[in-house]
């Protein structure tokens, strides 16, 4: 199992990028744990300036705007 988290204030591109990191996850049966990270400091420690962000398994992958969903495949693959 993957574990996912979107780092963010909670903004809407936020929103949509835990949206859609968990549509493809389910459209490719991959079993994911998704957490969405709201704490300044924790988003910070990361080294994320600009959200949302996206860390999988510890990577960070992901900074500023929402990914498209061939990224997010091969994020999960």
């Amino acid at each position: 199992m993957k574990q996912v988290k979107v780092l963010g204030p909670g903004c809407r591109n936020c929103d949509t990028t835990a949206k859609l990191v968990a549509e493809v996850a389910n459209a490719k049966g991959i079993a994911i744990e998704l957490e969405k990270v709201t704490d300044m400091a924790a988003i910070l420690g990361y080294g994320i300036m600009s959200t949302p962000g996206v860390v999988v398994d510890g990577k960070v992958v992901h900074a500023g705007g929402v990914p498209d969903r061939r990224q997010i495949e091969e994020w999960l693959a």
